[in-house]
């Protein structure tokens, strides 16, 4: 078998189902993934996230649709895939009474070309703990060491899901920084995340799903035209805050400024903002 151009996407998704029974989990989406993107998966618990993502890794089967990742159909479970990719799951087991540094070790002996253990453990931010049990590390030391067992095979593709669960505020930062560096080793990442602000800070481009359905999809910067916001134009009028929608803002700013040139009035607080990537969301997901 040839192998796949690098121009090709990394993960490729065509009207990708899901049933469980009668319950269709996921109803037909399509992405794709660039290689060296960062492309983050949002959605409310049963949106569908959950068992699309178990797809693309095979741990799951789908119903219909095809799913291509880095060239292969992830159900086969290749040898060379698995060796291609790495996973943070939400929840994982470790061998309790093993010490940092031994299980990373482990893990390499798993990969033709593994990365340098010591290199990871530092990368993630574990040098202090590397002759800790990991039993007795804190829960986002566990995420790291997560992050850790992912890194070590050096893969193409990594699928992180929740991967800061547990961190606090600084352990977040710390975690994000590891993140975008895997971006500048030219890695692809599929980021699954509760933190808006997170898909904010990390992603490329983000995909909205609910009811196993896409609702929108670009980057954070962007989504909100693509996802039916608009832009919001605010001023004082006597001291009081006036807010427009529009999704045309520069007609409405030539508008007021002229109205306000006409009728020699100042237009005091004038601002121009697209809702944030949490408020896009909050709007597409709430119930009806």
């Amino acid at each position: 078998m040839m192998a796949p151009m690098a121009s090709s996407p990394a993960i490729e998704v065509r009207d990708l189902r899901k049933t469980y029974g009668e319950l269709e989990a996921v109803r037909g989406i399509d992405f794709n993934v660039a290689r060296g993107e960062i492309y983050g998966l949002l959605g409310p618990n049963g949106a569908g996230k959950t068992s699309t993502v178990e797809i693309l890794e095979g741990y799951r089967a789908r119903s219909s649709g095809s799913v291509s990742v880095l060239g292969h159909d992830p159900q086969a479970r290749s040898r060379e895939l698995r060796r291609r990719v790495g996973i943070v799951l939400q929840s994982s087991g470790i061998y309790s009474q093993v010490r940092v540094a031994e299980v990373i070790a482990h893990f390499a002996g798993f990969y033709p070309h593994p990365r340098d253990v010591e290199e990871v453990i530092d990368l993630v931010g574990l040098s202090e703990k590397r002759d800790e049990r990991a039993r007795k590390l804190s829960g986002g030391q566990r995420r790291r060491l997560d992050l850790a067992l992912a890194l070590i095979g050096d893969p193409e593709l990594i699928f992180l899901d929740e991967p800061t669960t547990g961190f606090d505020p600084a352990a977040r930062r710390t975690a994000w920084k590891t993140i975008r560096s895997l971006k500048d080793l030219g890695k692809t990442v599929l980021l699954t995340t509760h933190y808006l602000d997170e898909a904010q800070e990390l992603a490329d481009r983000v995909a909205i799903i609910k009811g196993g359905r896409i609702l929108a999809e670009g980057s954070p910067a962007q989504l909100g035209v693509g996802g039916g916001s608009r832009y919001r134009v605010a001023h004082l009028v006597d001291g009081e805050l006036v807010v427009h929608q529009t999704d045309d803002p520069t007609r409405l700013l030539h508008e007021l400024t002229s109205a306000a040139l006409a009728n020699d009035q100042p237009l005091d607080g004038l601002s121009v903002t697209r809702p944030s990537l949490e408020e896009i969301y909050l709007e597409l997901t709430a119930d009806a």
